[in-house]
This record gives structure tokens, C-alpha cells and sequence, in this order.
């Protein structure tokens, strides 16, 4: 085995980088730096979380920007880093920063769109993690924010994987945004027999015995209308332990009401309608045949 031969398809050089030949060798080398520097960011972000970030009076979306931003940072030195071991002048890589420039003016742009967004979001934090939020129709909690997209779980365990720019250009209703507390809504409606009164003083107690249900600030029981069938009630009560799940709040307290109402007998109606004839029909009966004087049959 001739070992110069095999030895030079290493130290041939494979293509020019500006003026510094990239040969094989120095291609291995290069990738087992970039793998070295990726397992580095990992590292400093795990270390700067648990030994550092942990201890310090901040929220948990502000420990996980730091840890990113740490992270990209460490990143990018170690590229130049190991780019400059190679020998290659990182001047010489403005034809190739030309050419990555128009690539992500044809076919990159939502990328950098997405990665500057996370970069917003990470600054200004409208959104942090363990945050309720509903964006383009899906509710969730936020439980990732990445350099790309953000990880939304919704209650059915499923979790959305939705692009940063959306966040920054859409509409985000984030419903723990400063404080956890959120009011919740749960209309109902009772006979018109009902002593309104009474109702609301029924309505509140089963509040005042739901452990979900926040006493400060209190909940409330406004007099919608007269409806249709029925007079019309709503209940707004606030809650912290479920505010990710307002369903489950809410089928909690209409059991509650079923069984208040129901137990001091106060109906709860469904649509009725009354049918009015304002023009009564006339019928005439037509006699048979060989009945002129329309006698029933059979008598004469």
C-alpha cells in the first residue's frame, strides 16, 4: 500500500476559500471543531442554568433567554474560532456572505424572519414559558421557545409547533401575561317563576364553594336580560389553578348550579314556543250521494 498516496488525497486541496486551499484533512478537522463547539453550547447552557441562572430572583423566561443568548453567543466564537485554526481568512468569506445574501432574499427570508422573531421574543418577552396563550385559532401553554418556532401544549396533550414570526405579526392574546389570574364567563338561564334574588344568592354560594375559585377578586352575578324562554344569568368567577383549563372550570361550576337549583327547586327551562291560529278554518262536509237533504245514511 503506497501510504504517500493515500496520505496525499488527504493534503490535496478539494477547493479555495479565497486564497487558503480547503483540503480533506482540514475538512474533518473542521467538522469535528463545529461538533466540539455544538457540544460546548449545550454544555455552557445546561451549567448556566443549573449552577448560575438557578440561583438568581429571575422568571423562567428570563433564564431561558439568557441561556440562548449565552448560547448563540458561544456559538459564533467558537465558529470564528475554529475557522481562524484552519488558517482561513474571514475576510475572505465576504463572497460567500454575498452569496448566503442573496439566497436569503429569494428562498430564506421566513427563516431569518423566524429567527429574528425568536430574538424579539426573547428580549422584549411578551411570552415566556408556562405562559396561557392563544395564537391563529390554538390555546396552549407555552412550553419551548426556540431559535425558529415556539412549542405550544394545548389541553389534548398535543403540542403545536408555531413560527416566531407569528407571534410578532399576529394578534397573541396571552392570558397569564403579568398575572395568572383570569376571569371566566358562565352564562345561564332559570324559569321566570324564579325569584331573580334568590338566584344570585344561589349563584354566589356555589361559587364561594368551589376551591378553584378565587375569593379576591370576588365573583359576581350580573342580570343579563329577559330571553325568550327564560331570564338570563351570568356568573363571572376568577381562577389561577385553571386557567389553563377553562372547560373543566366551568363544567365543575354547572354541575354545582345543576345541583343548587335543583335542590331549592328553581327550573331551568328550555325553548318553548306558543302556536296562536289568528284565522280560524271553516269546513264543510260535501253529502253523499242520494242524500239531498244531507240526512246520514241509512235513516230516512
Amino acid at each position: 500500500m503506497d501510504w504517500s498516496q493515500t496520505f496525499g488525497i488527504f493534503a490535496n486541496p478539494l477547493f479555495y476559500l479565497g486564497e487558503t486551499p480547503v483540503t480533506l484533512a482540514s475538512l474533518i478537522q473542521f467538522i469535528i471543531l463545529v461538533i466540539l463547539v455544538l457540544i460546548a453550547t449545550r454544555m455552557v447552557r445546561r451549567l448556566l442554568r443549573a449552577r448560575v441562572l438557578s440561583r438568581l430572583p429571575l422568571g423562567m423566561g428570563a433564564k431561558d433567554a439568557i441561556a440562548r443568548l449565552v448560547g448563540y453567543v458561544v456559538l459564533v466564537l467558537g465558529l470564528m474560532v475554529a475557522l481562524q485554526t484552519l488558517g482561513v481568512d474571514l475576510t475572505a468569506l465576504t463572497v460567500l456572505a454575498g452569496a448566503l445574501g442573496i439566497g436569503i432574499g429569494f428562498g430564506l427570508q421566513n427563516i431569518v424572519n423566524n429567527f429574528i422573531s425568536g430574538l424579539i421574543i426573547l428580549f422584549e418577552r411578551p411570552i415566556q414559558l408556562g405562559d396561557r396563550v392563544e395564537v391563529g385559532g390554538v390555546q396552549g401553554d407555552v412550553v419551548r421557545i426556540g431559535g425558529r418556532s415556539t412549542t405550544i401544549r394545548t389541553n389534548d396533550n398535543i403540542d403545536m409547533i408555531i413560527p416566531n414570526g407569528e407571534f410578532i405579526s399576529e394578534q397573541v392574546v396571552n392570558l397569564s401575561y403579568g398575572d395568572r389570574k383570569v376571569r371566566i364567563r358562565i352564562p345561564f338561564g332559570v324559569s321566570y317563576n324564579s325569584e331573580p334574588r334568590q338566584v344570585e344568592k344561589l349563584a354566589l354560594e356555589v361559587a364561594a364553594a368551589d376551591p378553584d375559585v378565587l375569593k379576591d377578586p370576588p365573583p359576581s352575578v350580573r342580570f343579563m336580560g329577559f330571553g325568550d324562554s327564560s331570564l338570563d344569568f351570568e356568573l363571572r368567577a376568577w381562577t389561577a389553578d385553571l386557567a389553563h383549563r377553562p372547560g373543566l372550570f366551568r363544567s365543575n361550576l354547572y354541575f354545582a348550579l345543576w345541583d343548587q337549583f335543583k335542590k331549592h327547586e328553581i327550573e331551568i327551562p328550555f325553548p318553548q314556543r306558543d302556536v296562536n291560529f289568528r284565522n280560524s278554518l271553516r269546513v264543510q262536509m260535501r253529502p253523499e250521494k242520494g242524500d239531498q237533504a244531507g240526512t246520514p245514511p241509512g235513516e230516512s
